[in-house]
């Protein structure tokens, strides 16, 4: 249950959706099996392995995008393609023409994907209408903006906006770097990764090594700036801060240990903890990280 990953986004100002309202809307749209001739089918699915499709803790919201694709590799395709043009060659007698192969290919796609093992992914998302947050258990942007599409589409509408912050993370982190430490309840771990700014994109990385300030300043001073930078929250939440502020590899430090020897808790209670729990800290983590990044542009603005 324990988000590995975060691509954040603003819900739009008083979210009106209730966890209830939300739960007939996407149980419109439940993944569904790949039809014969489907490549892929995607759909609603519960978040927490029972009949619900959003799994609500203290208004907070965990919701579930399943994905299947069936596994058709184009080189099978080639390779079955070809049998049957060295067949057909013989049985006609003179060789298998572009349009003809390409024909073949048509078809032995067709017969394949039928047939095709079909493997699945889930992306789950959390919802905190309080304090606004939408975010996203996903490595990239694309597989996030898979999910907010789906739910676009499923709701008929859902505006909501990447996570910015008026200070730009690259900026942040080279004078977090130069000064040595980070601000508010932030202290700077042991992974780096710089980049120089030409074309040459020559690039450093540190990884659970010790982060030598000189030769950090002096990397920096020569023009190459900070894409990833590990830190630590408050001694309880450890991640990569990227430069498009972007948070990887969270972990959260001695809090996601199962229950406690003798605890007489179902596997049900403690998912609800657990996920309290996560979204908790992870609401204090992402004010705290507005606040370094110099704030929100639309709070400054106000």
């Amino acid at each position: 249950m324990w988000f590995k990953n975060l691509v954040v986004y603003r819900l739009p100002a008083d979210w009106p959706v209730t966890a209830a309202e939300l739960e007939e809307q996407l149980a419109r749209r439940t993944l569904q099996p790949c039809g014969a001739f489907e490549m892929f089918s995607r759909g609603w699915v519960s978040p927490s392995g029972n009949d619900r499709l959003v799994h609500t803790v203290n208004n907070q919201h965990l919701i579930a995008l399943g994905v299947d694709q069936k596994l058709l590799p184009a080189s099978i395709i080639r390779q079955v393609a070809t049998e049957r043009a060295q067949a057909l060659e013989q049985e006609q007698g003179y060789p298998v023409g572009r349009r003809q192969m390409r024909e073949l290919k048509m078809r032995v796609t067709e017969e394949l994907r039928a047939r095709a093992l079909t493997r699945r992914h889930v992306t789950r998302a959390w919802i905190d209408p309080a304090n606004g947050w939408f975010a996203v258990d996903a490595a990239g942007v694309a597989r996030a903006e898979e999910l907010v599409e789906t739910l676009r589409d499923t709701l008929g509408s859902f505006a909501v906006t990447l996570f910015e912050t008026e200070r730009s993370p690259q900026s942040a982190m080279a004078a977090w770097l130069m000064l040595g430490d980070a601000p508010l309840r932030f202290s700077i771990d042991q992974d780096l990764e710089l980049q120089s700014a030409d074309k040459t994109k020559a690039t450093v990385r540190y990884v659970r090594h010790p982060l030598e300030i000189k030769e950090i300043q002096q990397h920096i001073s020569s023009g190459k700036y900070a894409t990833r930078l590990g830190l630590t929250w408050n001694d309880r939440i450890a991640f990569v801060l990227t430069d498009k502020l972007q948070l990887k590899r969270l972990d959260f430090l001695e809090m996601a240990g199962g229950k406690a020897e003798g605890d007489d808790i179902s596997p049900e209670e403690q998912f609800d903890a657990d996920f309290a729990l996560m979204t908790g800290e992870l609401a204090q983590l992402l004010a705290d990280l507005a606040q370094a990044l110099g704030g929100e542009p639309a709070q400054k603005a106000a």
